[in-house]
């Protein structure tokens, strides 16, 4: 105990540790990002690969079939779940509940098997290459909706919807931004049948014939005399009268039509795989996804801001804009009822220890939950997790039983000090008789939570928050217990052997208390029968009013309901215009 005493009596030492774990807290309770869930990784990868133009079948067969062939190349994979639709493959993959670092591997190989056939048997008219994304707690649901809305569907709004989804990814912490409604300008060549029979041509001849000509060409760099230039051809334009003058070779001569003898070109729009609309206005929908371990609050606020900032800019157009999805609602009711539930429990704390131990008593008591989440949130934040309503459902959980510890310390001081034996000793004493039974307390709690954090899969990555924060605020409220609190007590030289009035008045209070206690007592083991009967029709009671419905059962406030999702089934062959009318 030499080593206690020595730590008790230097009170320096221990009230700088008490700022600085407070200062660390603070600041790390200031920077934790804030966010609805923890960052977790599913498993999941999801492959998405375009073929515009191309039927569901066409899809299903020169798309979708070739990528599920390679992906079976892929070890460590649960299941594959494939969807084929016009223009678009979507292909889910869920791997095993397997390591961060192995699913990492196993990501890589995929993505090294998609590309291999990609190269070698995808289409070449698939725009782009197939897209690999992780889905995670951060890109797998939209942090927030922005609805642009205008009087039509013409080229200002979308003009204004690329600018818009342009500003939106560059803002900090964003991820991607996903435009539904938004559709592809294009240059759209409407032939004549009779036309091109009457030349010996067919649709297959003219669409090479274009594409052909209608692409850039790079033919590298000439040296001429002592000058080097890049030699190019510039073939795409976006103007469809340069199109109509591009010329096509008649078969079996040597004459060459312009495309206007045979076709019209014309400015269009791509065909639209999705539309939105609002109050019967067309419009194009953001689903803005955040980066990880970004703050959902701030970034929700920023895209606020923006909207604010361009609606006055949009309003001559016609056009407005809207965030209409806040994910950020529950996750501020979650912290809401954490300060409250905080702020609650540390006055409760100083109330009771005051009535039963005096006013610098309580106070150091209570100082107990500031220094005990002061230093969890420091370790949260030094180990890279985030704010979110796991962290506090943990924090509201070990709340109630940060100060326990600390009572039952400061109680047995407080008994030998009132009987005249010096704070230190009193206090060396009080830590010999109390050790095991409050370690021993908080170990059985402990154990209590354990199993939560070794569940396996992605059930246990979101158990495995609320037990780590309940462990290590325990653990933390028992340095304040068996260190600070004490060592404060040594250093407020608590004397009671000149008790004041009120000091009086509260012994004779707690000994009232604990007469009529003892009556109680008494009283119920005498009639240890009825007692009994009693207490097994009030837990029976309890038990039928929570399967009844007549409790609720509700850790935080019920995420609000934001927004109702309602599904119709048009009859097959119905195109996407007539969905969108139907639902309006």
């Amino acid at each position: 105990m030499k080593f206690v005493e020595l730590l008790l009596r230097n009170h320096p030492f221990a009230n700088i540790t008490f700022g600085v774990v407070l200062l660390m807290g603070a600041i790390g309770y200031a920077l934790l990002p804030r966010e609805q869930d923890p960052e977790i990784n599913f498993n999941w990868v999801n492959i998405t690969t375009v073929l515009p133009g191309a039927s569901a079948e066409d899809i299903e067969k020169r798309v979708t079939q070739p990528l599920e062939d390679a992906i079976r190349q892929v070890a460590d994979i649960r299941f594959v779940v494939s969807s084929s639709r016009e223009n678009t493959s979507s292909i889910l993959v869920r791997f095993r509940d397997i390591t961060e670092r192995v699913f990492d591997k196993r990501v890589n190989d995929l993505r090294r098997e998609i590309q291999n056939k990609a190269q070698t048997e995808l289409p070449p008219e698939v725009r782009n290459d197939p897209r690999v994304m992780e889905i995670t707690t951060s890109n797998g649901f939209p942090t927030a909706q922005v609805l642009l809305a205008g009087r039509a569907d013409d080229e200002a709004l979308r003009r204004a919807a690329y600018a818009i989804r342009a500003d939106l990814e560059r803002l900090t912490g964003v991820d991607q931004v996903f435009a539904l409604g938004l559709r592809d300008p294009e240059l759209l060549v409407e032939f004549e049948p009779r036309r091109l029979a009457a030349r010996g041509l067919n649709a297959a001849e003219l669409a090479d014939a274009v594409g052909g000509w209608f692409r850039d060409t790079f033919a590298g760099k000439q040296v001429a005399g002592s000058e080097a230039w890049l030699v190019r051809l510039i073939g795409q334009q976006a103007d469809p009268e340069y199109l109509a003058q591009l010329t096509v070779a008649v078969p079996g001569t040597a004459q060459r039509v312009p495309l206007d003898a045979l076709a019209s070109a014309s400015r269009a729009r791509a065909k639209p795989r999705n539309l939105a609309s609002a109050d019967g206005r067309p419009a194009v929908m953001f689903s803005v996804t955040k980066k990880s371990y970004t703050n959902t609050l701030e970034l929700v606020e920023r895209i606020r801001a923006y909207a604010v900032e361009q609606n006055p800019l949009l309003a001559p157009s016609g056009l407005s804009l809207t965030l209409t999805d806040d994910q950020t609602v529950p996750t501020r009711e979650a912290i809401n009822v954490m300060q409250s539930n905080a702020a609650l429990g540390l006055a409760l704390v100083l109330a009771v220890c005051w009535i039963f131990l005096g006013t610098r008593v309580s106070i150091l008591i209570a100082l107990g939950i500031p220094f005990s989440l002061a230093g969890t949130f420091a370790v949260l934040y030094a180990t890279g997790f985030t704010l979110n309503i796991s962290v506090l459902l943990g924090v509201v959980i070990v709340l109630g039983m940060i100060v326990d510890d600390a009572v039952v310390v400061v109680e047995s001081l407080y008994w030998r000090v009132q009987r005249g034996q010096q704070v230190l000793a009193a206090a060396l004493d009080a830590l010999r008789e109390t050790f095991a039974p409050v370690t021993s307390s908080v170990a059985t709690t402990v154990a209590a939570f354990l199993p939560l954090m070794l569940m396996p899969g992605i059930v246990g990555k979101f158990m495995f928050v609320i037990p780590f924060v309940v462990t290590l605020t325990l653990a933390i409220s028992l340095i304040e217990a068996y260190w600070m609190l004490p060592a404060h007590v040594v250093a407020l030289k608590l004397d009671l052997s000149r008790p004041t009035r009120t000091q009086r008045l509260r012994h004779r209070f707690t000994h009232l208390l604990r007469l009529k206690y003892s009556r109680a007592l008494l009283f119920v083991m005498r009639r240890p029968r009825r007692c009994t009967a009693l207490i097994v029709l009030t837990v029976a009671a309890a038990a039928a009013a929570v399967a009844g419905g007549l409790v609720r059962l509700e850790f935080f406030a019920f995420d609000p309901v934001r927004i109702f999702y309602v599904n119709v089934d048009m009859p097959a062959g119905a195109p996407i215009e007539a969905t969108l009318a139907r639902v309006e």
